[in-house]
């Protein structure tokens, strides 16, 4: 678009001249990431200012910048520097997103978005792919779930793109209407509520609330996790039709459902399973072997399954897609292979209690399947509140019964863990704590490690302990093999 309809799109001024010059196709946030006609956003973070970089970025080809009135003055010697001026860049930036999907929707666009506590990113990998072999798509990179990266997101469709996947998080009641605001969602999908930001939302219920929102303005339809009493019941809070997934057994599929039945692990927990597709009374059956190991990534195969299914992907190619499929962004039940044998599964971008004792379950299947020992590495797990304490130990005590060899916890709570850990049988010379990632990675690989060849190694935690530095290690010293996952 011109700048000149930029600037009426996001209610800004215009400073400097051509206002009829063409700027896009791409939006960035990071002065790194300009290309020749960029739109850059001046975005004010915690530690960095970007209107600081505004100037550089004209340099590498930028072909205009938001930037905020109150930190850019419009006469001076900036004045000659073709930028938009606003209020709030993130503001005029959601407006721009919303603008970009409003006239993308008069070209048959379809948003689809994901909430839910745990599993958004590789439901969100997995739909992308499902979408993808249908016609284009856009999706998200990485986390890009908040008032930043959704609208982020937004702006890299154009009138070819069919399908737009938006992934959406939550750290209080309306933050997902706000998101839905920017992009509004024809189908919607709610993947659980567990015990992720208990510390901000202070109750599951408060947290199924929040999360409800989406379906609440879904236009078309509502995906709800059927196994999930506290999803199940968000159906009477959306005018949208509603289509079910399920991969428990004891689950019944009422109306619209996809579900997951005879599901059988490999030896590194990588599950195969019949897919079970039904919409208007048509009923497809087909088999899949995701490449990602986990049983909880079957449940996220099978809401991203039952999403493309309303969204118009024929049946046969959703089953197709998910045979072999891959969680593509990183750290997410990585599986890697080190030269003396040692198995790393690296789930280091994020925790919480559900997701962590869902990746012990895998691991420790891993290795009682192949007669090895299990290895783990916790970081704490964050924003948990008033129930810290006890969900640390809790956990701890899982690490134990799943069986562990060896335990090293890492961070300010490493201690809870520790103590969970030998109150459920774990020797003190079997646990190990750690006030950091990079203590820990030195400690794992120094002599006198736990550690041996041949063990398997989960490694695990919040983001802000940026545990993939342990991983990161192990493969820098041992030397990294092959990825162990993949079709089969």
């Amino acid at each position: 678009m011109t700048r000149a309809a930029l600037a009426e799109a996001v209610g800004g001024d215009l400073v400097g001249p051509d206002p009829d010059a063409l700027v896009g196709p791409d939006v960035v946030r990071d002065s790194r990431d300009v290309t020749p006609g960029a739109v850059f956003c001046a975005i004010v973070g915690e530690r960095v200012d970007g209107h600081r970089f505004v100037a550089p970025t004209f340099s590498s080809g930028a072909g205009t910048a938001l930037v905020e009135r109150d930190r850019w003055p419009a006469t001076g010697e900036q004045a000659d520097l073709p930028v938009v001026r606003v209020a709030d860049v993130p503001t005029a930036l959601g407006r721009l997103g919303r603008h970009v999907v409003d006239d993308a929707k008069h070209h048959g666009l379809a948003v689809v978005a994901i909430t839910g506590s745990m599993g958004k990113t590789s439901t969100k990998d997995l739909l992308g792919q499902l979408l993808a072999a249908a016609g284009p798509t856009v999706a998200p990179e990485n986390s890009f779930n908040n008032e930043i990266g959704v609208p982020l997101t937004a702006t890299r469709i154009d009138d070819r793109t069919r399908f737009l996947v938006s992934e959406m998080g939550a750290r209080g009641i309306g933050h997902i209407a706000d998101l839905c605001a920017l992009v509004p969602p024809d189908i919607g999908v709610v993947l659980n509520v567990a015990h992720a930001h208990l510390g901000e939302f202070g109750s599951q219920a408060a947290i199924a609330r929040a999360k409800g929102e989406l379906v609440e303005a879904a236009g078309r339809w509502a995906v709800l996790n059927a196994d999930d009493p506290l999803v199940l019941a968000m159906r009477d809070r959306t005018a949208a039709r509603v289509i079910t997934f399920s991969v428990d057994p004891d689950t019944e599929p009422v109306g619209d459902a996809a579900w997951a039945a005879d599901l059988q692990p490999d030896e590194w927990g990588r599950y195969r399973f019949t897919v079970h597709l039904r919409l208007d009374g048509h009923h497809h059956r087909g088999t899949a072997a995701l490449g990602v190991p986990g049983r909880h990534n079957v449940a996220n195969a099978m809401a991203a399954a039952a999403a493309a299914l309303v969204a118009g992907v024929p049946p046969e190619l959703i089953t197709t897609t998910l045979d072999g499929a891959q969680v593509t962004s990183q750290w997410r039940m990585a599986l890697t292979e080190l030269a003396d044998t040692t198995m790393v599964l690296n789930d280091a971008y994020n925790a919480n209690p559900d997701a962590v004792l869902a990746a012990l379950d895998t691991a420790a299947q891993m290795a009682g399947g192949n007669g090895r020992r299990l290895g783990v590495v916790l970081g704490d797990m964050l924003e948990l509140g008033e129930e810290s304490a006890t969900e640390h130990h809790r956990v701890g005590a899982a690490v134990a019964t799943a069986g562990a060899a060896w335990a090293l916890f890492v961070g300010d709570l490493a201690d809870e863990f520790a103590t969970g850990a030998r109150t459920a049988g774990l020797a003190d010379e079997q646990v190990v704590v750690a006030p950091d990632a990079a203590t820990a990675a030195d400690r794992l690989v120094a002599p006198g490690s736990p550690l041996a060849a041949g063990d398997v190694v989960l490694v695990k935690g919040s983001r802000g302990v940026a545990l993939e530095q342990v991983a990161a290690a192990l493969e820098s010293v041992r030397g990294a093999a092959e990825r162990a996952g993949g079709t089969r």
